[in-house]
């Protein structure tokens, strides 16, 4: 497995062909992902083979964004298919690979640990500190692609959202879930102010 070289090629695809329109979904969300799968690596005590199976699925994982933003992951599976072999991957590792990318599809649904990690790391952002600047970037998007148009279809939302999410790793149920969880509560109450209005 190259993947120093399959990380280049990635990288610059993304930078090349992204749409300026997805505010969230830009080389900087897969950046994210990349970080947070080394810092789950290491806490979670991943093997190094597997973290690179996982490095190359955060790389991967919204690729498909390149060609359309709906069914993603399939499109992505697809760029993965098509050039990981000429870095080196086997069928096998690419099936994993594609498993692992298949996992992050909303609602998420992890069938092993390795699509458990990338899971966490896709969504880590929900339980941090930045959870209120990173969400703002997907409601441009999705108002940028139509799919939203209020403030308030936002919040409702991400309350849904929010109450149906659950992290899989020990590490994120321990670090992440707290503050995800008042992030929620927060979010209840501008929605009760809603109905109130």
């Amino acid at each position: 497995m190259n993947f120093h070289a399959a990380k280049a090629f990635i990288l610059d695809k993304l930078e090349r062909e992204l749409s300026h329109k997805l505010a969230y979904h830009g080389v900087h969300h897969t950046l994210d992902v990349l970080y947070t799968i080394e810092e789950l690596c290491y806490l979670e005590k991943v093997t190094p083979y597997e973290e690179l199976l996982l490095k190359t699925a955060a790389l991967f994982h919204d690729s498909g964004f390149t060609i359309d933003n709906r069914e993603h992951e399939k499109l992505s599976c697809g760029i993965a298919r098509r050039h990981l072999p000429g870095y080196g991957y086997t069928p096998n590792e690419i099936g994993l690979i594609c498993g692992m990318i298949m996992a992050t599809k909303i609602p998420q649904a992890p069938q092993n640990y390795l699509e458990e990690i990338i899971c966490d790391a896709d969504l880590d952002y929900l339980g941090r500190d930045d959870f209120y600047d990173i969400g703002s970037t997907l409601f441009e998007e999705l108002k940028a692609y139509k799919v939203l148009n209020s403030e308030e279809a936002w919040n409702r939302l991400q309350v849904n959202f929010l109450e149906k999410h659950t992290f899989f790793t020990r590490t994120n149920k321990k670090r992440r879930s707290p503050k995800k969880q008042q992030y929620l509560k927060e979010l209840k109450e501008i929605v009760e102010g809603y109905e109130k209005s």
